[in-house]
Formats: C-alpha cells, structure tokens, sequence
C-alpha cells in the first residue's frame, strides 16, 4: 500500500475508526495508512480539534458517536488495594456498566484522569493483562487506594445496581 498523505490519510483514519465499532490501536492504524505511530498520533490529535469524538483508551482509539452520549452517568469514589482492582472493574462491567475512566487527586497536579472504556470482562481482562505485561502501577497507588471512575450505562438503575454491589464489597466510598 502507498503512503497516504495528509487530509486524504485523516479522512481514510475517521472511515475506519466511524466503521470499527470497537478501538484500534495506533499501531493498526499505522500500519493501515502506511506511515508511523507518531504519525497517528497527531492525526488523532488533529481529528479530536476538529470535534471529532474520538477518545484514546487502552485497547486504541474509539469513535464514540454522539448518540450513544445518551447514556447517563456518574463519577464515584472507590477503594481497595491493587489487587482487588480486576474484582472492582469486573463487579462494576457485570452490572451492564463501562467504566469510563479512573480519576485520583494528586497533591501537586490536581485531577489526573487516565480513560479506561472497559463494558465487559474480557475488555477488564485486557487492560489488567496490559498492566502487569507493561509492570505498570494503577493511578490509585499515588492514592493509597482512594480513586474516582466516571461511569455511565443506559439507565440509572443499573448505575445504582453497580454501586450497591461495590458497597457490599466495600469498595465504595460515601459521605
């Protein structure tokens, strides 16, 4: 395949992300269009200033069309060790939930947000693998624990479903 250039490699980027239905990562988007990683990178960046909703997780970049906003949503506060973390997210997808992101307040930097988009098992097993692959600490070590997630599902009975089983375990943190 011949390199693309420019506008014509952004606007083939948005077809394939718009026809995904799930993320690419940079590396397959590279590969596609024929030039580097970086490359992707700034196209990314450059699609997101025009207001295209497009987010960077995990497992790639993600299209998220603008009806599925209609989805409600809700910050809440967790906490438990490391090693609950796979418990936490999956208690959390097995609800019907996607965890959107974790949030932890730092000292120095304030809010650090990092997006996660997990809505089943095997994307929460994905991302752990991907954790211990890269031997990376979860934002919530910085925390001793303490974190925030923004999720969001198609109704509120099944956020409120999500929060009473992080209560039993007593992963929920309340005022």
């Amino acid at each position: 395949m011949k390199k693309m250039l420019g506008e014509e490699r952004r606007y083939e980027l948005l077809s394939v992300l718009k026809t995904a239905g799930k993320a690419i990562t940079g590396t397959e988007l590279a590969k596609h269009a024929n030039v580097s990683r970086q490359v992707i990178v700034n196209d990314m960046n450059l699609l997101k200033a025009r207001n295209e909703p497009i987010i960077s997780t995990s497992q790639g970049y993600l299209y998220m069309p603008l009806e599925k906003a209609a989805y409600v949503e809700r910050k809440i506060v967790c906490t438990h060790s490391a090693e609950n973390a796979l418990d936490e997210m999956f208690t959390i997808v097995d609800c019907g939930v996607t965890i959107k992101n974790v949030i932890v307040e730092h000292a120095i930097y304030g809010e650090i947000t990092a997006s996660i988009m997990v809505s089943n098992r095997p994307e929460v097993e994905a991302f752990v693998k991907r954790v211990e692959e890269t031997k990376a600490n979860y934002l919530s070590v910085l925390t001793d624990g303490t974190h925030m997630h923004m999720i969001s599902a198609p109704s509120e009975g099944l956020l409120d479903l999500a929060e009473e089983r992080l209560r039993e375990k007593g992963y929920l943190v309340e005022n």
